[in-house]
């Protein structure tokens, strides 16, 4: 048997495997930001299929400049942690983790419920066009950079989302540092040209990230409630980004992250799936962090069942993270321990968008199909 069936221990929880759903943006919360009974079903099928450690979507902050997408969900108030709290239970029961992701979208706006100005580190529109997956929209706005008001609301945003994530009963959070929201909006140069303290070099650029992990460690109450962060190179509609520094931005960054007290690292490339840093260096985001600390890892990017026992071995200290396999195999862990068929994504069922109503929808027609051959 793989060693990506081992338990696992993070901060105190044990894992019967190494398997975690990865997060993943569905736009299917009600108008005001509240999960729904489908969002619960959505989860609990995760748990009942053998996933030890799921992760959920992006959830917004703070009900100012933080929501990104139409019909995401948020942690933001008591009707929205009461709603959360539903979703956990079912999680729960069927005895697996559950880890809810903070997101603020900064120039990554496509859609906000309270305001139509777009905050960022520096007023820079992302490159690309935006993601009709998440639904429709006129193009990128031009942010407003971030003024102190700002760096407070965004403190307080992630902070209270620690609290109201563990009155929800979540396990922990994930802070969204990756893929072009606001907090990698930091690290990158592109969207980063304030300067001030908060820009310049990588020492500069990564400490309003260090600061935000600090603070959301510090405000956990619970000795095994885990702040995790969430880490990539590139952003979603640009990526042929690189840090100016290559592998040493990294490297300073993890120890960074280390001594704010972060609970894990999930990155965003592995082996099979990877962005080269400036400079030539081949490794992986992964590969920095298990060399230049001990602090736990979750790997994702291109993890499969043709080599998730290769990447399980050659990062012997990580979680391993599946987005499009999951979304394809709920039950995957118990369909590879059994020897059972796994299933390739059809991406037919987030069309027009991603939505759960249209993943239902489409799984309803598409079993009809098997059922009439």
């Amino acid at each position: 048997m793989s060693s990506a069936f081992d338990d696992f221990e993070l901060k105190g929880h044990k894992l019967g495997n190494r398997f975690v759903v990865a997060p993943m943006t569905r736009t299917s919360a009600d108008s005001k930001g509240k999960p729904t009974e489908l969002m619960g079903d959505y989860y609990a099928r995760f748990a009942e299929g053998g996933w030890p450690l799921i992760i959920s979507e992006g959830v917004y902050t703070d009900r100012q400049a933080s929501q990104g997408y139409v019909n995401q969900p948020g942690i933001t108030d008591a009707p929205q942690t009461d709603a959360w709290k539903q979703v956990v239970e079912r999680v729960h029961k069927h005895g697996a983790k559950f880890i809810m992701q903070l997101m603020h979208a900064g120039a990554q706006f496509q859609h906000n419920e309270y305001t139509d100005t777009p905050i960022a580190p520096s007023e820079v529109k992302p490159k690309g066009e935006p993601l009709a997956l998440y639904g429709e929209s006129d193009g990128w706005k031009t942010p407003k950079a971030m003024d102190e008001s700002d760096f407070d609301a965004v403190m307080q945003g992630f902070v209270g989302s620690v609290n109201r994530a563990e009155e929800a009963g979540f396990d922990g959070v994930e802070l969204h540092a990756a893929n072009g929201y606001l907090l990698n909006e930091f690290l990158s140069e592109h969207f980063n040209q304030r300067g001030d303290q908060w820009s310049g070099d990588i020492g500069h650029r990564l400490k309003f990230v260090a600061m935000v992990a600090k603070a959301c460690k510090d405000a956990a109450k619970g000795d095994n409630f885990i702040v995790g962060i969430r880490l990539s190179q590139i952003t979603v509609t640009d990526p042929d980004y690189q840090w100016s520094e290559g592998e040493d931005a990294m490297i300073k960054l993890v120890k960074a992250l280390k001594e704010a007290g972060i609970d894990y690292i999930h990155t965003t490339d592995t082996e099979v799936s990877r962005k080269p840093f400036k400079g030539g260096s081949n490794k992986t985001l992964a590969e920095i962090v298990q060399e230049f600390s001990d602090i736990p890892l979750i790997v994702n990017g291109g993890i499969d069942e043709s080599n998730y026992e290769h990447i399980a071995a050659h990062y012997p200290n990580a979680l391993l993270a599946l987005g499009k396999k999951a979304l394809a195999n709920p039950d995957m862990p118990k369909r590879l321990k059994d020897g059972e068929t796994i299933e390739d994504l059809e991406f037919a069922m987030l069309q027009p968008t991603a939505t759960l109503e249209n993943e239902w929808k489409w799984r309803d027609e598409h079993d009809k199909h098997i059922e009439a051959d």
